[in-house]
């Protein structure tokens, strides 16, 4: 490179001699084949934060696209492990540390910790011009989708959500057929999941006794910007989702993933209310069981919509959605009603996905299918899908500088993630709350809009 040119100049420029994002609009195409790096020069430089569990798959495929340059993790058994993997790859335990000492080294991050630290990583990676990958949930609140969402906007950075069920031509294609009108227009939708598959109400909901910090955990920096609390094996590495100040709930972990097929096809955004019935609601862990509503308004010709959401246990029945509304799938030859999925009512008829990725589904009744046949192709295909295409997608949404590549680019995913946590809002809040989007605010309960950020802790603030 030129003096003067910086790494990310050089990846905008080389773009012009590759293929063109046209392709991108056309028929199914291989992207993983058109985004792996051609030279040692077109490789971008990754830094990942977060390298165990999911962190761990996530740190592997970003590696098919170019170096893996940084490792930041809290605890040392997955970032030991993952530096056997990446050898030539710094260490790190504080991903500030990492960004301030290897910033002008790295293009782009990749943020698979706990929910909680997702925006303040994000966050100040982005304010440095680096692009972005967040596991979903995309944020612990709904502040912080609201600040990722314009941090991407103002500093012109790549993102995308790890939401794997949108790169799948299914779900792509579930989203044409609906907006096609197939089922007529869908004024209700249900979405259920089988989480949670941790601890948290009724068998948890007061703190654990304190533990002893093992030597192989850095706990002050586990706990980042939330309050200081004793270290517990309850939380780390995997029964922080359960915890509200830790991790998002049944719904915070899954919600990005089962709704977000209806969220995309009927072209959902702000909704103007939410309310929420809850069990075991305690200011420590998420309830034992949940049914959320939210209203959303007419938009672009398709009218108002209802959008349930069901989780967990009540009365030792797993919360689903109305018995005759299933009996209708059970009638039309399906054998058993999914763990998870999602339900679309439409005029004319249903469509029903059994997947929390909206990978497979199907319309009832089944004459709508040569309907849907008719429909025209209108979205781009990613003929790989999964989380290896959500990578893909990013890094050519990289080397083309078009964040639009990214399908759950934030300007997507922060609207799908203020949505869905406006949820846990409406759980903690108790009441019907009232929602401005444009304003962000809530409108009939300004004692509930302390619930839509958090305080952060010292060192940690965003």
């Amino acid at each position: 490179m030129r003096k003067g040119t910086s790494r990310r100049d050089f990846l905008k420029q080389s773009a012009l001699f590759g293929v063109s994002v046209g392709f991108w609009v056309g028929t199914e195409r291989d992207l993983l084949a058109q985004a792996e790096p051609k030279s040692a020069l077109d490789k971008i430089n990754f830094a990942c934060i977060g390298v165990g569990g999911k962190g761990q798959s996530d740190t592997e495929q970003a590696a098919r696209f170019g170096n893996i340059v940084a490792i930041c993790d809290i605890d040392d058994r997955p970032l030991n492990k993952m530096a056997e993997r990446f050898p030539e790859a710094r260490k790190y335990h504080d991903f500030r540390k990492m960004l301030d000492e290897m910033g002008n080294k790295i293009d782009a991050v990749v943020i698979s910790t706990p929910d909680h630290t997702h925006a303040v990583a994000a966050v100040l990676a982005m304010r440095m011009g680096k692009h972005a990958y967040v596991q979903k949930p995309l944020t612990h609140n709904v502040y912080e989708a609201r600040l990722l969402r314009e941090t991407a906007r103002k500093f012109k950075v790549c993102t995308q959500m790890g939401n794997q069920g949108t790169a799948s031509p299914v779900l792509r294609r579930g989203v044409e057929v609906i907006r096609a009108g197939v089922i007529g227009p869908v004024k209700e939708v249900h979405v259920w999941t089988n989480r949670p598959v941790w601890r948290q109400a009724p068998q948890i909901m007061q703190r654990p006794k304190p533990e002893p910090v093992p030597e192989y955990v850095k706990w002050d920096l586990f706990l980042g910007p939330a309050p200081e609390r004793p270290y517990s094996s309850v939380y780390h590495p995997f029964g922080w989702r359960g915890w509200w100040d830790f991790g998002t709930g049944a719904l915070g972990d899954m919600g990005c993933h089962t709704a977000n097929l209806p969220y995309m096809a009927l072209k959902l955004h702000y909704p103007t209310s939410v309310e929420a019935q809850a069990g075991d609601v305690n200011p420590e862990t998420y309830p034992s069981w949940a049914h959320v509503v939210w209203e959303f308004p007419a938009r672009e010709g398709m009218p108002p919509v209802v959008f349930h959401w069901y989780e967990g246990r009540r009365d030792g029945q797993l919360l689903r959605p109305p018995k005759e509304l299933l009996q209708r799938i059970l009638d039309s030859g399906v054998k058993q009603i999914a763990s998870s999925g999602c339900i679309m009512v439409g005029e004319k008829g249903l469509l029903y996905s059994p997947s929390d990725y909206g990978g497979e589904w199907q319309l009832i009744p089944r004459e709508l299918e040569a309907e849907a046949k008719k429909v025209p192709q209108t979205l781009p295909r990613n003929k790989d899908g999964g989380d290896t295409g959500m990578k893909a997608e990013l890094a050519m949404a990289i080397r083309e500088n078009k964040p639009e590549i990214a399908m759950s680019n934030f300007d997507y995913a922060g609207p799908l993630t203020e949505f869905i946590l406006l949820g846990n809002v409406a759980i903690k809040a108790g009441a019907k709350l009232q929602w401005d989007g444009e304003n962000f605010r809530i409108t009939n309960n300004s004692e509930a809009n302390r619930y839509l950020r958090r305080e952060y802790r010292k060192g940690w603030e965003i």
